[in-house]
């Protein structure tokens, strides 16, 4: 699993001119499963997304999780995550879990993060999306599940 982690002000999500999502001050998620994730790795993958402490303390340092400021989520699939750019011009999406079972993974992951308290909000699997955001720092953050699990 790979996600791309950004502390924003607010973010929405629009599919065919209809907001699907949105939050206030919290995260932006774009998240991509891949071949040979297992569900049972879900959990913790996201237990490490919201206790990450980047969110400001009264002191302006980078002290407080999403869990301690009470902060939504917008969890956004993208398999181009996935990319393998090593070769050539065009990336190659190999490693990208299929598509039935990465949409699968992708709603248990709200299943998941309700179990943790956080308000999560979406996209929609597979469509055209068009995300806006504010950025809040820039905090951006690369979560790999190789690097989480030691694979």
């Amino acid at each position: 699993m790979r996600a791309v982690i950004q502390r924003v002000r607010n973010a929405s999500c629009t599919v065919s001119g209809k907001v699907t999502g949105s939050i206030a001050h919290g995260l932006l998620v774009y998240f991509c499963a891949e071949k040979g994730d297992t569900e049972d790795m879900l959990g913790r993958f996201f237990s490490k997304i919201v206790s990450l402490r980047i969110f400001e303390d009264e002191n302006g340092k980078m002290n407080l999780s999403l869990s301690d400021i009470g902060g939504g989520m917008l969890l956004i699939s993208q398999f181009t995550l996935a990319a393998d750019i090593s070769r050539g011009r065009r990336p190659s999406f190999d490693k990208a879990m299929a598509a039935a079972e990465a949409e699968r993974f992708y709603e248990k992951a709200f299943t998941i993060l309700d179990g943790m308290g956080v308000r999560a909000e979406r996209g929609v699997f597979g469509a055209h999306m068009e995300i806006e955001y504010i950025n809040d720092g820039p905090v951006t953050i690369i979560a790999d599940s190789d690097e989480i699990f030691m694979k």
